[in-house]
Parts: structure tokens; sequence; C-alpha cells
């Protein structure tokens, strides 16, 4: 599987691409609205139809290029149901399978960040995209956007750590210029979710956390409801 991690300096968020090297039909998760003509270039540089543009949540930090990617490349928009994002063309619960040639991303529900946050899962657990539900080291926060830090303990323990110690963890975002963990290594090392923490212990912790608000919070939210989209469809 051809697989590339693509950076927005702006917002430290990662892009991935994959894509089936023989059908070279491709997905990408989490895309930039700054970054959209980077993308297309990639995708013509490598010769790959974009089939899919996933989100594994409705983010506020950013404003997804979603939109005007299925425009540009007749692409199919994807986000959980319970995202708030009715503009999507799929809406995927627990359990269902994103296909692109001959590879699969399983579609695990991981809320508490957001009530709407997934996590896609390659075929072979090899690979897991997690968005903010769990980061190198932490984790999103649980104080807006449905957020809640019981939810979120639970969806982490229950369906990423049950991932082998030997799956890659990419996030959705890192600041600290990390680019990738593993299972493994989160129940060891992570100082909120790791296996030596309580829920009540990080429940405790997310409550103290004194996060201001997103910079972009009240223009990404609003746009991210409609895929990226400055105008409703």
């Amino acid at each position: 599987m051809l697989f590339r991690q693509l950076f927005d300096r702006d917002t430290s968020t990662y892009t991935y691409l994959l894509a089936d090297e023989v059908s070279r039909a491709a997905v990408l998760i989490d895309s930039v609205r700054e970054q959209l003509e980077r993308d297309l270039a990639l995708l013509e540089d490598l010769d790959l139809t974009l089939t899919y543009v996933l989100e594994t949540h409705v983010h506020a930090d950013h404003v997804t290029s979603a939109a005007l990617l299925r425009e540009r490349t007749g692409a199919r928009t994807v986000v959980s149901h319970a995202g708030g994002a009715p503009c999507a063309d799929l809406q995927v619960r627990n359990g269902d399978v994103i296909r692109f040639g001959a590879h699969a991303l399983e579609v695990r529900a991981t809320p508490g960040h957001t009530s709407g946050c997934v996590t896609y899962v390659t075929e072979n657990r090899c690979m897991a995209f997690t968005g903010d539900a769990l980061l190198i080291r932490g984790c999103g926060r649980t104080d807006f956007q449905e957020g809640d830090a019981h939810t979120l303990f639970q969806s982490v323990r229950g369906r990423i750590f049950t991932l082998p110690d030997e799956c890659a963890i990419y996030p959705g975002h890192d600041y600290a210029g990390r680019t990738v963990s593993t299972v493994g290594e989160e129940k060891r090392l992570n100082p909120r979710l790791g296996a030596h923490r309580s829920e009540a212990e990080f429940v405790e912790i997310m409550e103290n956390l004194g996060l201001a608000p997103p910079q972009r919070l009240d223009e990404a939210l609003p746009a991210n409801r409609n895929c990226g989209a400055t105008t409703t469809p």
C-alpha cells in the first residue's frame, strides 16, 4: 500500500494519503483547505484516483477541503453519522468498512473529544488513524463540541488500546514534531491515558486543563459541518 504523511504547519494538522498500488484508488484522511493544491498535485504526480475523503471528526481548528476535493475529483466524502455534518456522502458507523482497491479501512467509533470522532484502522491492524481521540503522549480536549472525558477514556481503552501493541498510531495533530507512535508506547507512556491511569484520574486531568478556545473555532465548525464548502449546498 502506498502511504504518505503530509503536514500543515499553520494548524499542526496531519493529512494522510493511502492508495492501492495496483488500481491506483486512493483515500485522503483529514484534508486541510489551504493545502488543496498540494494534495491535488500529489495525486496527479502519483497517478492516483481519489475515491474517498475521510474525516476523523468535525474539526474546530482548521477547515477541511472535502467539498472542494469532491468537486475537483468526484471523490465521496465520509464523516461519522454522529458528526453533525449532513453534507457528507457517507455517514459511517462503528464497524463500517471503506474499501479502496485491494485495501480497506475499518471504522471504529471513538467519541469523547467530540461525539463524532472515529478511528480508521487498516485491515491488517498495522496502522490506526486516530484523529484527536489519541495523540502522541496526549489526547484531544473534552470541554466543548459534545466532548466527554469518561467517554473518551472508554473509547481509547476499548477501541484503540485493544489493537496490537505494534500497531502504528498516526494522530490528527502533533505540536512537537513527532510523526508516529504505537499502541504499546501509548499504553506505557501516555501521561493522560496510559495503563497506569484510572478513569477518575483521567477525568480530573481533563477537567483542569484550562485551555483557551481554538483560534479558528467560529470559522471552522460551521464550515466543516458543510464539508468545508463556503456556501450551503
